[in-house]
């Protein structure tokens, strides 16, 4: 085939999956289902940056799991920020380090990333999702929070990458859960 009928070629291919619809490109969910986890193969804006950034928080929230907040502040870059909910802001390494002092056994901390954004030169990113807390009260009854996360990273001078904001927005109580008034017995 000569160079114009390759590129004619090109073209009409090029058209044709832009004019083919995004559900009959990827396999979807059932309606009204969603997934646990991000999967590549129905996200059609999926591009090795996401990906990157996937693994990123997967490997930070197995570090998490096994250290707790000593592997949590191990990611943050030297002048990173945690925003913790109704919190005062930790600014630097040291002082995240100095208040993430829970232990994986007393306190777990799980999230998911819904979704992942690489700046076009690859050397910042962001992930988004949800996550949980389980902890126990002093009864050893269980506690579970839950809520929002944002994760803010960025490529370090020797090529690592470090957090450098990390903040989270508790879900919104249940229904009746909010502003109940005390009684007195």
């Amino acid at each position: 085939m000569k160079g114009r009928g390759k590129l004619f070629l090109a073209m009409v291919l090029a058209l044709g999956a832009a004019a083919t619809p995004v559900r009959m490109r990827a396999q979807l969910l059932e309606p009204g289902t969603q997934a646990d986890v991000p999967n590549p193969l129905t996200d059609s804006t999926v591009d090795p940056g996401k990906m990157m950034l996937f693994k990123l928080e997967a490997s930070f929230a197995k570090d998490v799991a096994e250290r707790g907040g000593a592997g949590f502040a191990s990611w943050f870059a030297d002048d990173g920020v945690a925003l913790g909910n109704g919190k005062q802001p930790l600014i630097g390494k040291v002082a995240i380090a100095q208040s993430a002092t829970w232990s994986p056994q007393d306190y777990q901390l799980t999230w998911t990333p819904t979704d992942a954004k690489m700046s076009p030169a690859d050397d910042m990113g962001y992930t988004w999702g949800h996550y949980e807390g389980h902890s126990k009260d002093a009864n050893g009854n269980p506690i579970v929070t839950g809520g929002r996360y944002i994760t803010v990273w960025r490529k370090q001078a020797d090529g690592a990458w470090k957090v450098v904001l990390d903040a989270g927005a508790d879900d919104v109580p249940a229904a009746g859960d909010c502003c109940k008034v005390p009684t007195t017995p």
